[in-house]
């Protein structure tokens, strides 16, 4: 069975929303930043920091894309953005716009490490409230 970790952005996020090139666009930069550390120890670590690259499906604009590996340990990782109805304290509806964070069934244990490592990061960065895997709840955000 698939497992599921949500970033929701929050009133105090840094933004509240997020489009599929912009979630592509932090990918990019998590690989980027993750490939300077092995400059730094004068080791190959982009390869093996964070593994994997884009892939496309012919239904891109179905609002999600996943990351796929060649490394033995890893598989899969389904990214995607969407919305959802929330109801506030004072009973009104509130839109809300979440990244979703997929394991599917053929996903490793490694898999599931770099997953929560990338949502830490981009929960940091966009200080957002972390639904993790296991149900736990990290909030990024300032709170009240």
């Amino acid at each position: 069975m698939s497992e599921n970790a949500y970033i929701k952005l929050v009133d105090s996020s840094t933004q509240q929303t997020v489009t599929l090139d912009e979630l592509k666009e932090w990918f990019r930069y998590y690989k980027d930043i993750t490939s300077k550390t092995g400059k730094q120890v004068e080791w190959n670590y982009s390869d093996k920091a964070f593994p994997y690259e884009i892939k496309e499906t012919p239904e891109d604009s179905s609002g999600w894309f996943y990351l796929a590996s060649r490394e033995d340990r890893y598989k899969h990782i389904i990214l995607g953005v969407s919305t959802e109805k929330i109801l506030l304290d004072d009973e009104t509806e509130k839109i809300q716009s979440y990244i979703q964070i997929t394991l599917p069934e053929s996903s490793t244990f490694g898999d599931k490490g770099k997953a929560n490592e990338f949502s830490k990061f981009l929960a940091k960065k966009l200080k957002g409230e972390l639904h993790l895997f296991n149900g736990r709840v990290m909030y990024y955000y300032p709170r009240r």
